[in-house]
Order: structure tokens, then sequence, then C-alpha cells
């Protein structure tokens, strides 16, 4: 049976008007320490997004899924918390906030392969 390394994941989600906690599922970041994995994938159904609230600025939703997606790779151009080690970077990502785009509690997991579990998970929890 192959190796299975320990991860932790959490859904990112749109709350439009956070004191209603209506919210829809539009993303996943997975952090694996031992294969040096931490990406993001996500997919924004805007027909979904306005069925909830329909003057929703879709635009600065899709700028805030990109600053996750920068961080996440590290990179140059994504301030300075993409400059943290790769734990802390999910740490951060993962904290707990209040504003339109949030993350659930980190879930630990087991998987071989970190990208293709980020895969299914987005599959699963968010399409």
């Amino acid at each position: 049976m192959p190796d299975r390394k320990l991860f932790e994941y959490a859904v990112i989600r749109v709350m439009p008007r956070v004191e209603r906690e209506e919210f829809l599922n539009v993303g996943v970041i997975l952090f694996c320490r031992d294969q040096s994995f931490l990406q993001v994938m996500s997919t924004v159904d805007e027909a979904r997004l306005r069925a909830l609230c329909p003057e929703i600025a879709v635009g600065e939703i899709a700028r805030s899924l990109v600053s996750f997606d920068r961080i996440c790779r590290g990179s140059s151009d994504g301030g300075p918390i993409a400059q943290l080690d790769i734990a802390s970077r999910f740490r951060w990502l993962t904290a707990y906030r209040s504003t339109i785009v949030q993350t659930s509690r980190a879930h630990p997991g087991l998987c071989v392969d970190a990208a293709r579990k980020l895969k299914d998970l987005h599959a699963q929890l968010v399409l």
C-alpha cells in the first residue's frame, strides 16, 4: 500500500451577507507538509452567487481568490504573507475572519497524492 501522508484542507466560501450566515463554497486550500504542497483551487459560479446576493461584486471576489493563489504559490506579487514559510501561509489563509470571503476550519486527512486530493475535494465540495 502506498505511503499516505497527512494533509489539511479548508473550504473557501463566500458569505455575501455575513449577518445571515448563508454561504457558497467557491474553493479549497490544501496543505501537505510532507509533500511541500500548498495550493488552492477555486470556481466562482456567478449565477449561484447572485441568487444569494444580486448586488454582489463578483470582480472583488475573483480578486480575493487570485490573492489566495498568489499567497499559496509564494509569489513575489503576493505581498509579505506570500514570503512566509508554507505552513505559516496556510495558517494565515485559514485564520478566522468575518469578511465576505472566508475559510472553514482546517480538516485533516491522509493522501498519497496531494494534487489529486485537491482536485477530488474541489469536485466534491465546490462543483
